[in-house]
């Protein structure tokens, strides 16, 4: 039922007023300065030299005295976190990390004017989280991201695996970003409720970043990408027909919303996450219907039934396979 072949990408624009926005990017990397610790003294000097980071990324404040000191000493001599490491210096510069990072906070500053870009740190955390953002700090764990000729990999799933290259950087810290802005509410969450709220996500992603395809922001292949368009309909259908739209078991939910290879309930081709997608088209199907709707209303509207509802969404069922 799934079986695709690779749709074309449409042509990409960008705002000219975009351009104008102010959002100077400050990159700072802390590979250098780790991997010169060779004592748990350097080590101390450094979390004292990285305050923020320190406290924020590293949770410096939840170790003994000394623990945290030499624990990093630990990875920062450690010969193939160095190699590694040695990688991602290699996969990303300053130059290029900035030329990508700029657009998007240019992007988020057009939509939400008051959205201050925060500094950013690149670090290599030995595979112990691949990014942390708030409204003071960015940190980057590039080594999550070096991709396949990576000498370490992320101990993770392959499906999830594909998702850890460089092109899935900057998407990554887009949907982080988005959280600050996706609205939702808190109680008697559906089904439906967690599809639109994943939507809303990826169609922020979609306006931040109006040059990447579709397939980087949702992390499938392009074979991924056509089955699930050419199915829609289907995959539509089985949400209705198996009455899910309004269940509030979180087990169901995560069946359709959260990380699997698969969704065999609906086909064994069928790509996981496939709820998030749907609430994706939905979000897009609604903001077409309601051009005088701006990013920042969309985002804060918690009403999932109502965007679904004004969004007059009905996929058609296609007949058939797609070559």
């Amino acid at each position: 039922m799934f079986g695709a072949c690779s749709p074309g990408q449409e042509s990409c624009e960008l705002n000219p007023e975009v351009a104008r926005i102010d959002a100077p990017v400050s990159i700072e990397r802390l590979e250098k300065p780790f991997f010169q610790i060779k004592s748990p003294a350097d080590a101390n000097r450094f979390l004292q030299e990285h305050k923020l980071f320190a406290r924020q990324f590293l949770q410096s404040g939840q170790y003994p005295a000394g623990v945290l000191g030499a624990t990093i000493t630990r990875l920062a001599t450690n010969p193939g976190l160095q190699k590694l490491g040695n990688q991602a210096d290699t996969s990303f510069t300053a130059a290029g990390l900035e030329k990508q990072l700029k657009p998007m906070f240019q992007h988020i500053r057009y939509y939400f004017p008051d959205f201050r870009v925060p500094p950013v740190k690149t670090f290599v955390s030995g595979l112990s989280q691949d990014l942390f953002v708030n409204d003071s700090l960015l940190v980057l764990g590039t080594d999550y991201f070096v991709g396949p000729t990576a000498a370490y990999r992320p101990n993770v799933p392959g499906y999830i695996l594909r998702r850890y290259t460089k092109e899935h950087l900057v998407p990554t810290v887009a949907l982080a970003i988005s959280s600050k802005y996706n609205q939702k509410q808190l109680t008697n969450q559906t089904m439906l409720g967690e599809m639109v709220q994943y939507g809303k996500s990826l169609y922020f992603a979609e306006k931040m970043l109006p040059c990447t395809p579709d397939s980087l922001l949702i992390g499938y292949t392009d074979k991924e990408m056509a089955g699930v368009h050419f199915n829609e309909g289907k995959i539509w259908a089985h949400f209705i027909e198996k009455s899910l739209l309004y269940n509030t078991a979180a087990f169901t939910i995560q069946k359709y919303i959260g990380e699997r290879p698969n969704i065999p309930e609906i086909d064994k081709t069928c790509p996981g996450r496939v709820g998030a997608w749907v609430g994706w088209q939905i979000v897009r199907k609604y903001m077409t219907e309601h051009p005088n709707v701006t990013l920042k209303q969309l985002m804060a509207e918690k009403n999932a039934q109502r965007i679904l509802n004004d969004s007059r969404y009905r996929p058609k069922v296609n007949q058939g396979r797609v070559n």
